[in-house]
């Protein structure tokens, strides 16, 4: 079972890579179309992927890394989506001068730390009872199935997690 949660996890961080990376190049070449369509994508898996680890995953790993480090995660989680709100702002901009170029790629940068992070947890979820990675796969389903945006997740169903170990 945590093996199925391992390769759905690093697939999504995959995708989530791929994506700041392209966008990092479309905004090098000063693509506006190309960098919001990337945008959209990538906010699209990260709604349901952050919902279901901020609901499910975080809370379980507070008993392996304590409640400082997750704190630090879902710190991560709001720079996140405040650097994602930014540069949908640049990308809706069709002419970027290279000082907005620059801030947009090192913005787009900040994040790939967390990817690369954050996709090491799962050797960490290896540790948990198979009860608790089922319902940490059970949560991503429900978050995959209900399918909310990050936008449409932070406005309309984020809550903060209670991150007593479960």
């Amino acid at each position: 079972m945590s093996d199925q949660f391992s390769q759905a996890f690093r697939d999504e961080h995959r995708l989530v890579r791929d994506a700041l990376l392209d966008l990092v190049e479309a905004f090098q070449k000063r693509d506006s179309h190309r960098a919001q369509s990337i945008l959209e994508e990538a906010a699209k898996l990260a709604g349901p992927h952050f919902r279901y680890e901020e609901e499910t995953l975080y809370p379980y790993l507070v008993e392996i890394f304590g409640r400082d480090y997750i704190e630090k995660l879902l710190d991560d989680h709001n720079r996140i989506i405040e650097t994602i709100s930014t540069l949908v702002e640049f990308s809706r901009n069709e002419q970027l001068s290279d000082d907005e170029v620059q801030t947009a790629t090192d913005l787009t940068r900040t994040i790939l730390p967390h990817v690369s992070d954050c996709d090491g947890l799962s050797i960490m979820v290896e540790r948990l009872s198979s009860e608790k990675v089922q319902s940490i796969l059970q949560s991503r389903d429900r978050a995959f199935s209900e399918n909310l945006d990050l936008f449409r997740w932070v406005n309309e169903a984020r809550k903060r997690p209670d991150l007593v170990a479960a």
